[in-house]
């Protein structure tokens, strides 16, 4: 039978109830008996005394949904009750009558479902590989300012530590993790001009490795540690010009490369000036690359714009932070990394590209390393996830950028890598200087695995639902959670209404809603307003000082009397 005509059915059998209930109401008889439609009996005294039963006032029978018509009440759909989850433990007495809501319990604990009331958990990692319910170890989350982004984040990063993920932030732009790594017994290198510096030119744990595994595994490990620099150098001058090197000028400097490694002894640095003598003193392995065919002329006219570039990086804005050793490096060993760059300036967009791109090729390179030394049985297997937060920032800084994190999302799978995006809206991407780059930056919410959206206008919320897939429902929902909070007329501090609040896309299944609570050890660890934090400390001294500052104004007016002295704004003699 069709749904049609199920609901044909339902509605006659409804008429024929409610006309059922209008006639035994009209004669005063229950319209529950079945028995009042029957034909009356003979007069007699049984049927005087049936008559005078029936005749008493009984309960109108209505129909389970309610009168059909104008001011009947008839209800088209019930809601359906709440539905909370428990152990048999803690719902014993309930037990077997107990069900569970059906939202994720794999992975880290993020929060309760914001209508059930259950525990949702999840993870890039966990869902990928306990779960399966994603293709792709990635997360973008998109969602306006101070609503709790970098928080749920947090508690991703805590939640994978404990289970032996190892959390990389490469490149802390707040900072919002430094804290939590510290914690958590990680390790916090500081990035930006007088407080630490990148050797660009530095193999680190990929070296290492190399050395330690040699063979020819090592030699593959070598060779891939030089193209690692070579991309490096190469983003830096890109950076520095604006324009991406041509690629004579990389075979230049390949070939400048290979010479240094090569005569440079075991266990010495290579830093940017050593690359800056090569080119001036031209060896022949250089020349040979730039076709100079002998003649000092032509070798000159080749690098001499590498040459300037190189100069440019050395005594520009970039020289302090990359022209040195690299002040700090990456344990492989330690069970958080965080690269904290807070320390470079809003306006520095250059330093800060370079930056993100020194970091992202320094943590990555420590990754490679242990994969390598774990394929060699020299160590054990280790997973990472890392956290690449105000995304529209490095994004806007170089296009470099751009291409590196598009290289990851693609390969993230191979490396044992999770990876959590977060930025603002979709618009973000819109800002970027070309078109491929902006198509580029859209694919980065195409591929993710898991989408998760905070608080965000409806027209954002329409533009993301053409590449997620959202319903009518959940855009209503999503762009409630971007409402202002009210006017405290009670000088009390009220919360956005959508602080805390996310919505949890994979693929085609329908969103969840969740609703995170942070914990105390959570708010002390995470605050993005602590510039905003009143200093008690700060107020009673600058009490102490305006206090000084009358006192010492009240003694310069004092009446010159022997012995006049202020005690508490007053005068004694």
């Amino acid at each position: 039978m069709s749904r049609r005509s199920e609901e044909k059915k339902a509605e006659q059998a409804d008429r024929l109830a409610e006309k059922r209930a209008r006639e035994a109401l009209a004669s005063g008889v229950d319209a529950r008996d079945p028995s009042w439609t029957q034909k009356p009996a003979k007069p007699g005294r049984a049927s005087q005394k049936k008559a005078a039963k029936t005749s008493r006032p009984r309960e109108l029978y209505v129909p389970p949904r309610g009168w059909m018509g104008p001011g009947g009440g008839r209800v088209g759909y019930m809601d359906p009750p709440t539905m909370w989850r428990a152990t048999t433990v803690q719902a014993c007495g309930m037990w077997p009558f107990a069900a569970g809501s059906g939202s994720p319990m794999t992975g880290v604990p993020l929060g309760q479902h914001l209508f059930t009331g259950a525990t949702v958990c999840g993870d890039p990692l966990s869902w990928f590989t306990r779960a399966r319910y994603i293709s792709n170890p990635s997360l973008f989350m998109l969602g306006m300012p101070g609503l709790g982004k970098s928080t749920l984040v947090n508690r991703m990063l805590i939640g994978l530590a404990a289970t032996g993920v190892v959390p990389l932030v490469l490149g802390d732009l707040k900072p919002d993790y430094a804290d939590t790594v510290r914690a958590l017994g990680g390790q916090v290198i500081s990035i930006g001009r007088g407080r630490g510096g990148i050797n660009v030119l530095d193999p680190g744990a990929m070296g290492e490795a190399a050395a330690r595994i040699g063979g020819e595994a090592g030699e593959v490990l070598k060779a891939e540690t030089h193209g690692r620099v070579l991309n490096m150098v190469a983003a830096l001058i890109t950076i520095v010009r604006g324009r991406p090197m041509d690629d004579h000028e990389q075979s230049v400097l390949s070939a400048c490369l290979h010479h240094l490694r090569e005569r440079t002894p075991v266990g010495s640095t290579v830093l940017l000036p050593d690359l800056l003598r090569v080119l001036t003193e031209g060896p022949d392995r250089v020349r040979a690359v730039t076709l100079d065919r002998g003649d000092d002329a032509r070798y000159r006219d080749a690098v001499d714009p590498l040459h300037r570039s190189l100069l440019g990086i050395l005594d520009g804005p970039l020289g302090d932070t990359f022209s040195s050793e690299t002040s700090t490096r990456i344990d492989p060993a330690a069970p958080a990394v965080c690269i904290d760059i807070s320390g470079i300036g809003e306006a520095d967009t250059q330093l800060t590209a370079a930056a993100m791109l020194a970091a992202w090729s320094d943590g990555l390179g420590a990754v490679a390393a242990s994969h390598a030394l774990a394929d060699a049985g020299l160590t054990p297997r280790r997973w990472f996830f890392t956290v690449l937060d105000e995304l529209w920032r490095p994004l806007r800084a170089a296009s470099g950028i751009v291409d590196r994190i598009d290289a990851l999302t693609r390969l993230n799978r191979s490396l044992g890598l999770g990876d959590a995006k977060i930025t603002h809206t979709l618009k973000d991407a819109e800002a970027l200087g070309t078109d491929s780059d902006r198509a580029k930056a859209r694919g980065f919410v195409e591929r993710a695995g898991m989408v998760v959206c905070a608080g965000l206008p409806r027209a954002e919320m329409e533009d993301l639902g053409k590449v997620v897939g959202l319903s009518r429902r959940e855009i209503e929902l999503v762009s409630s959670w971007s409402s202002p909070p009210g006017w405290g007329v009670s000088g009390e501090h009220e919360e956005p209404p959508g602080r805390g609040r996310f919505l949890i896309k994979v693929g085609g299944r329908p969103g969840i809603p969740i609703k995170v609570a942070i914990t105390d050890a959570e708010r002390r660890l995470h605050n993005t307003n602590t510039r905003w934090t009143p200093n008690e400390e700060s107020v009673e001294q600058a009490v102490s000082r305006a206090a000084a500052r009358v006192a010492r104004a009240a003694q310069d007016d004092a009446p010159h009397l022997p012995g006049a002295t202020v005690a508490d704004g007053r005068w004694t003699a």
